[in-house]
């Protein structure tokens, strides 16, 4: 058999996400409009009768304002090390962006295949994919270049054919059965982040976190609260709500993708609690998975 590692890159919004969830063909990494919706490097498994790939989910590369932005870089760069291919995922429908050229750079610094993908062709015609094909081959000599939709599927099959034939290893990483290396408590704080990135306004999700702080599985349901982190008043205000209006909605929403995965009742109680510019404070990026390594 073939097996290797293939790192997923881009700039915030390019749709990585979806397009990893859609590579493994379930839900292992959350999805909303919003830029920078991954925070953790996400590895998802896809396995066929003859060939494992492991793809690497990354945060999106951006200019860093502050520790929690140096760390999701970090995370990202470190994704380029010890694969095989990297995909460079690009948004075709909306051109080349600084963060598309930043990211050049840093990609003329590795000797690894890059695979130029170029997503959410469904939303351009097939002379708005050949513009964009023109506007990004002279910036750097990609491996290949693909034209993918990752929310209608279009073109998947054909990446992950042309992905297998830069992979260099025999072994088997992963049991046929895993398709993620994400833990529960994880996922389950995820789902909730991702509830409040698509109910809430445009100023709340880059000040928001969750962490899960209590998981107790009983006989007939699974009793779980999770902390809601933001870093004002003015955001604990919206997440609550009117009489507590959003803040249900967000758990109700929350509680059905939670009970969808593990398969059993949930009971979820969501506790909204203000830090003070918490993306700068190094016990809640622990809490998070980030270390200074």
């Amino acid at each position: 058999m073939k097996s290797g590692f293939v790192s997923i890159i881009g700039r915030p919004n390019t749709g990585k996400s979806t397009l990893i969830n859609t590579l493994i063909d379930s839900k292992i990494a959350i999805v909303s409009n919003v830029a920078g919706t991954t925070r953790n490097t996400i590895q998802g498994v896809y396995n066929d009768g003859d060939t494992q790939i492991v793809f690497v989910d990354t945060p999106g590369i951006h200019r860093a304002t502050d520790k929690l932005g140096k760390h999701l870089n970090k995370q990202s760069y470190e994704s380029l090390e010890d694969i095989d291919a990297i995909l460079f995922v690009v948004d075709a429908a909306s051109g080349i962006g600084r963060g598309d050229k930043f990211i050049i750079e840093a990609l003329k610094h590795t000797n690894v295949p890059v695979i130029l993908v170029l997503n959410k062709i469904d939303k351009i015609t097939p002379e708005g994919i050949m513009r964009a094909i023109n506007s990004y081959k002279d910036l750097y000599d990609f491996a290949d270049i693909i034209p993918i939709s990752a929310l209608k599927r279009d073109n998947i099959d054909r990446l992950i054919e042309l992905t297998k034939k830069y992979l260099k290893d025999s072994i088997k990483y992963y049991e046929d059965d895993v398709i993620t290396n994400n833990d529960l408590y994880f996922m389950i704080s995820e789902l909730v982040r991702e509830k409040i990135l698509n109910l809430t306004t445009d100023e709340v999700p880059h000040s928001i976190t969750c962490v899960l702080k209590s998981y107790k599985e009983k006989s007939n349901v699974v009793e779980i609260m999770v902390d809601i982190i933001v870093s004002r008043d003015s955001l604990k205000k919206i997440i609550i709500g009117k009489q507590g209006s959003m803040l249900k909605n967000i758990g109700t929403e929350a509680r059905k993708d939670i009970e969808k995965m593990l398969g059993k009742p949930v009971y979820l109680e969501l506790f909204v609690k203000t830090v003070k510019n918490w993306r700068n404070k190094e016990k809640y990026l622990l809490e998070l998975g980030f270390d200074e390594r």
